[in-house]
């Protein structure tokens, strides 16, 4: 999905006066390269990137935040049910004979699992 991208300090640089003087040689090395650091005072301050490198981190961004909201989504629906489950008529006292017998099972097999 995403292309790979160099780390920041790999990058080709361009100084923003080359920028603003030499904007066609700037605009050759992004598309030679994929894209170019713009340094301010020797710090990069900007990075360049030629059209199609940056659709393919909009639309990774936007598949990122897809999938995070369906993870969410589904989180959000357990807690519900479970919530739903604890909030049932019977589950107050359900809760309270698990406290009274102080840890002792009721049966000899113990009762685990989503369906209990």
């Amino acid at each position: 999905m995403f292309a790979e991208m160099p780390a920041l300090e790999d990058l080709p640089r361009q100084t923003a006066s080359d920028v603003k003087n030499k904007w066609r040689e700037v605009v050759r090395e992004v598309r030679a390269a994929g894209s170019v650091a713009i340094t301010n005072h020797s710090s990069v301050e900007v990075v360049l990137v030629d059209a199609e490198a940056y659709r393919q981190l909009a639309a990774g961004a936007a598949a990122l935040r897809e999938r995070e909201r369906s993870v969410l989504d589904q989180l959000s629906a357990q807690f519900d049910e479970r919530l739903a489950s604890l909030q049932a008529a019977k589950a107050g006292s359900k809760a309270a004979a698990v406290f009274k017998r102080k840890g002792k099972l009721a049966s000899s097999r113990p009762k685990a699992g989503p369906a209990f």
